[in-house]
C-alpha cells in the first residue's frame, strides 16, 4: 500500500477504432486481482463524467465522478482524491475507513478554498458539484465509498440456499444518495423538520429545494455554504434562495467488504447507465458475455434501450452530436472489473511485478477523436 501511494499518476488514453464519436473505450487491462475495461459516452457539450482506474502489484483503486452545473468539480476530484488518499494512507500505515473519509473530506475542503477564491469573479462555479464513487481493492478486502447516485454492483455466484444456487446474481454494494428513493427523502425531511419545502416534487421528479435530486456531493457551495448566498452576482446568476443551513453533505456511505471466491466482477457506473439498465440485466450482460470490450458492450446496451424508449433506430442516435446528445441520455460512464480468486492474487501478488498503471478517462471524446482522425 506504501509503495501504491508514492507512485504518481499520469495520464493514459486507450480507445480507437469506435462506431461513435462520443464514445471512448479501453482494451482490457490488468489489475492486480484480474482484468478491467473501461467506457465511456459523451451527451453533454462538456463530458462532465470523469474517471479513473490506479493499479499496483498489491492494489486497485478505481473512481468514477458524475459532475454536474459543469465538469468543474469531476476534473478537480480527478485530480486530488487520489492524491488524498495516497497522503493519508501513508500516515496511517494502511488503507481504511478512516483514511476514505479523511480523503473525502480533505477534498470537499479544497474545493471549497477554491470555490472561495474564485466565485466572485465567477459566481455560477458555486453551483458545480459532483457525485463521487470510489472502489478500493487491498489485502483480499473491497472498500466502496460513494456521495451521490453512481452506483457500485458486485456479480458473484448465488450461495447455497439462495434462489437460483450457482448462478450469477447481482449485489448492489453503494447507496443511491438520490431524493427519488423515498428512505433518502425522508433522511433528508428529518434533518430539515422545520421546513416543510426542503424536498419538493416538479413535473415528477423529487429535488432539494425543488433544484437538486442528490443530497450528498463534492461541491455544491451554494447548497452547503450559506455565505454563497450573500452576493448579488450570486443571486442573480447561481441560486436565488437563502440558506439558513446546509442541506447537502460531503459525507461518504462506506461498505468494506472480504472478497470470497463466489465474488466474480464488479460494476462501477454513473446514474447515466442505471437510468436505463438495471442491476440484474447488466450483471447478466457481463456474465454472458466475453471480457473484451465488455465496459463498451455495456455502455452500448444502455444506448440501444434510450432509442427503442425514443421509438427511434439506434444509428440515429449514434449520429447525433454531444450537447443536443444530452436531450436523449446522460453522459455515461462504466468501468468493469474482473476479479480472478488465484492464489497469487489472494496474496496481493500480481503477476506482473512493479508494474503500476493509471487511466483517466478523457476531458473531452468529441476532441480526442477528432484528433486521432487527423493524424
Amino acid at each position: 500500500m506504501l509503495e501504491l501511494c508514492r507512485k504518481p499518476l499520469k495520464m493514459c488514453f486507450g480507445g480507437g477504432g469506435n462506431d461513435d464519436d462520443l464514445l471512448w473505450h479501453t482494451d482490457l487491462k490488468p489489475h492486480a486481482s484480474g482484468n478491467y475495461s473501461i467506457a465511456v459516452v459523451q451527451a453533454n457539450s462538456s463530458l462532465e463524467d470523469q474517471a479513473q482506474v490506479f493499479t499496483s502489484p498489491s492494489a486497485t483503486f478505481v473512481g468514477v465522478y458524475d459532475g454536474h452545473g459543469g465538469p468543474e468539480a469531476s476534473r478537480f476530484i480527478t485530480n486530488h482524491l487520489f492524491s488524498f488518499l495516497r497522503k493519508f494512507a501513508t500516515e496511517e500505515g494502511d488503507l481504511s475507513e478512516e483514511v476514505i473519509k479523511k480523503a473525502f473530506e480533505a477534498t470537499e475542503e479544497e474545493f471549497l478554498r477554491v470555490v472561495r477564491e474564485s466565485w466572485i469573479a465567477r459566481p455560477q462555479i458555486a453551483s458545480v458539484g459532483s457525485c463521487c464513487l470510489l472502489g478500493a481493492i487491498s489485502k483480499g478486502v473491497l472498500y466502496v465509498a460513494n456521495l451521490g447516485d453512481s452506483r457500485a454492483v458486485l456479480g458473484r455466484k448465488a450461495l447455497e440456499g439462495e434462489v437460483n444456487c450457482g448462478a450469477v446474481v447481482a449485489e448492489r454494494l453503494s447507496t443511491d444518495h438520490n431524493v427519488g428513493v423515498e428512505e433518502v427523502r425522508k433522511e433528508v425531511e428529518a434533518l430539515h423538520p422545520d421546513d416543510a419545502h426542503i424536498v419538493v416534487c416538479i413535473g415528477g421528479v423529487w429535488r432539494i429545494k425543488g433544484i437538486i435530486q442528490v443530497s450528498r456531493s463534492i461541491g455544491d457551495v451554494y447548497l452547503k455554504k450559506p455565505e454563497f448566498d450573500t452576493n448579488p452576482l450570486f443571486q442573480q446568476f447561481v441560486c436565488p434562495l437563502y440558506l439558513k443551513r446546509p442541506v447537502m453533505t460531503a459525507e461518504p456511505s462506506i461498505l468494506k467488504r472480504k472478497l470470497k471466491a463466489d465474488d466474480l466482477f464488479l460494476i462501477f457506473a454513473t446514474d447515466g447507465l442505471w437510468e436505463h439498465l438495471t442491476d440484474e440485466v447488466a450483471v447478466e450482460i457481463i456474465s454472458r458475455s466475453p471480457r473484451i470490450g465488455i465496459a463498451k458492450r455495456l455502455v452500448r446496451a444502455a444506448l440501444e434501450e434510450v432509442a427503442k424508449k425514443r421509438e427511434m433506430r439506434y444509428e440515429d442516435l449514434r449520429k447525433t452530436d454531444k450537447g443536443l446528445r444530452r436531450h436523449f441520455h446522460d453522459d455515461i460512464t462504466v468501468i468493469v472489473l474482473y476479479l480472478d480468486h488465484s492464489k497469487e492474487s489472494q496474496n496481493g501478488r500480481s503477476k506482473q511485478k512493479g508494474v503500476y498503471d493509471c487511466i483517466n478517462t478523457p476531458i473531452d471524446i468529441f476532441s480526442l477523436n477528432s484528433d486521432e482522425a487527423d493524424l
